[in-house]
């Protein structure tokens, strides 16, 4: 299987090639968010998302792109690729209220993919199912992916971001678990070709949790 076929069918897990034989331990790959959430007529109506994909995920993305200007087809091409792979994976996302899912529409209504320096970038609006009320409410959501072959998380609280509409009535924090010292040492047992079983959910023990927080 090639390299590029490898990215397209496991979102970004990268072949052995692209790494160094002494990295062993999950992660393999690490992708930066910043999250806004969307709002509209007092509603909440989903989250737009910048995922930034570190250098050696970006490679071979970036090599497909080739010298494309932003706009090119070649972009849009590669864009609808990896969006597929994320709504294959249900935005790589799950989004809780009063203990439920709350459900995705799964046709972002917008998406892109671009290149800033040395790194792909992934941007697009999951949209909500349903529009749901803020006055008086908490939500909670996470991005991750479950095998934690890829790490996605915040570099600072402050990149999960409110409207300004809504800066003086709702709060936004991001909470970063302190998993134990076994789930540690089994996420660094695992090498590249490791799997870890699907109900152990590994990459949602060390998920970020925003919690939106509206009086």
């Amino acid at each position: 299987m090639s390299r590029k076929m490898c990215n397209r069918n496991a979102f970004f897990a990268l072949s052995s090639v692209l790494f160094s034989p002494v990295v062993l331990a999950h992660p393999h790959s690490f992708i930066t968010l910043v999250t806004t959430v969307m709002t509209e007529n007092d509603q909440l109506t989903g989250l737009k998302m910048q995922w930034t994909m570190d250098e050696i995920t970006s490679a071979d993305l970036l090599y497909d792109a080739g010298n494309a200007k932003p706009d090119s087809p070649v972009w849009k091409k590669l864009a609808a690729e990896v969006m597929a792979n994320v709504l294959g994976q249900h935005y790589f996302t799950e989004f809780w209220h009063n203990g439920k899912k709350v459900t995705f529409n799964n046709l972002p209504p917008e998406y892109g993919l671009a290149r800033v320096g040395h790194q792909a970038v992934l941007t697009f609006v999951l949209p909500l199912a349903y529009p749901q009320p803020l006055k008086g409410q908490t939500y909670q959501f996470a991005t991750f992916d479950p095998t934690y072959f890829v790490d996605m998380s915040y570099d600072n609280s402050s990149d999960a971001k409110l409207p300004k509409t809504l800066a003086s009535l709702c709060k936004i924090s991001v909470k970063t678990p302190q998993p134990n010292e076994d789930t540690l040492a089994f996420a660094q047992s695992l090498d590249k070709a490791d799997a870890p079983p699907e109900d152990m959910e590994l990459g949602k023990q060390f998920a970020q949790q925003v919690i939106l927080q509206c009086q």
